[in-house]
């Protein structure tokens, strides 16, 4: 899997550009502000179908501009792929795959699978749970369109048992009626719950590898799902999980919320038997987001038979010498794009960017 080609027109700090990639190592060189995380953005943008940033769509339009365009053309195992998104200030975005309008962004994930690191990536170590579901459902979906439609429907039935939840005023009231919800929002955190389990089973294997190469086999690292149903992930799942969601009920009227289900799960990590969100260091916090981040290639490898692409915002200048040339070691087998202030010995294709501009090509 390779991107070959890539266009833009008034996205973000960039009028007009066309740019073709090497197989290999890509490098996006320049000083902060002149544009390198903007390109990969805009790659991003056409493999997930949204910003890897908290924006507005309409926010990626270059200012003074009333439209932007991303083209992107990629080369698949048994076919190529373009890969067109079209952006205005006065109607909603345009998706097109080769030519093809999608009427929703599940019919893009997957397509083109790809995995981003940058230093704000320590949140997926440090922060609250969100972090660890986002990266969960992210990757997960890049594999198995169905469970990205499972998610979203998950979110519109806890939507529903919520809001009976919040409204009504009397318990007697949400009695008569939830079990409506309760049924079907047990089915689909079964489909999640299952499938995030067998996620983190498989890519431990490959964290674990990851950190041993990076830490130079000093640190052993472990993973475990931690389910917000409450219950085991076994035969009885939905009966427990049924029980729990009766048990809770008075405590959820109460809240106005649901307080269990999928959305309240969670990854622990352990690093040499020790939780390292709340005692590991912050270099081990982020050699452990990294290596989360490199399993994520040998996993998507052994699922769909193909490297996802793979890019690095800024990591170098978090990362000593030793790590960085073992990290380029192991990217070496797919095609990287990677952002850096200051190439000093990464060898591959240069693009010295400035001002919105690639203004040299090594």
């Amino acid at each position: 899997m390779k991107i070959n080609t890539l266009k833009l027109k008034n996205f973000r700090n960039y009028d007009d550009l066309e740019v073709n990639f090497g197989n290999s190592l890509n490098i996006f060189v320049g000083k902060n502000a002149q544009g390198k995380t903007n390109l990969l953005e805009s790659i991003y943008y056409c493999c997930i179908g949204k910003s890897f940033k908290s924006i507005k769509d309409r926010d990626i339009i270059k200012w003074n501009s009333e439209e932007a365009y991303i083209c992107l053309e990629a080369e698949k195992k048994y076919r190529t792929l373009k890969v067109e998104v079209k952006f205005s200030k006065k109607s909603k975005k345009t998706v097109l795959v080769n030519n093809l309008p999608i009427k929703k962004i599940g019919e893009l994930i997957g397509e083109i699978n790809i995995v981003f690191f940058s230093p704000n990536e320590l949140k997926l170590v440090k922060e609250s749970p969100e972090e660890r579901r986002k990266f969960m459902d992210i990757d997960i979906s890049q594999m198995n369109r169905r469970y990205f439609y499972q998610l979203s429907r998950y979110e519109k039935i806890l939507g529903n048992r919520n809001k009976l939840l919040k409204n009504s005023d009397n318990i007697n009231v949400v009695k008569e009626t939830v079990d409506i919800w309760d049924r079907a929002l047990i089915q689909s955190a079964k489909k999640i719950a299952f499938e995030r389990d067998k996620f983190v089973r498989s890519i431990a294997p490959y964290t674990q590898k990851a950190q041993g190469y990076l830490s130079g086999g000093k640190e052993e690292v472990e993973l475990r799902y931690i389910s917000g149903c409450g219950v085991n992930l076994d035969e009885k799942f939905e009966e427990n999980f049924n029980k729990l969601l009766k048990k809770n009920l008075e405590k959820d009227f109460k809240l106005g919320y649901t307080s269990l289900g999928v959305h309240r799960d969670d990854i622990d990590i352990f690093l040499n038997g020790v939780e390292v969100k709340n005692f590991g260091s912050q270099g081990q916090q982020r050699t452990v987001a990294l290596s989360l981040k490199l399993a994520e290639l040998e996993n998507m490898y052994n699922e769909v038979g193909e490297y996802p692409i793979l890019m690095l915002d800024d990591v170098f200048s978090e990362l000593d010498s030793d790590r960085q040339e073992r990290l380029l070691k192991f990217a070496s087998r797919t095609q990287t794009f990677i952002s850096t202030t200051e190439n000093k010995n990464l060898i591959g294709k240069e693009f010295l960017i400035s001002d919105g501009k690639i203004i040299k090509i090594k």
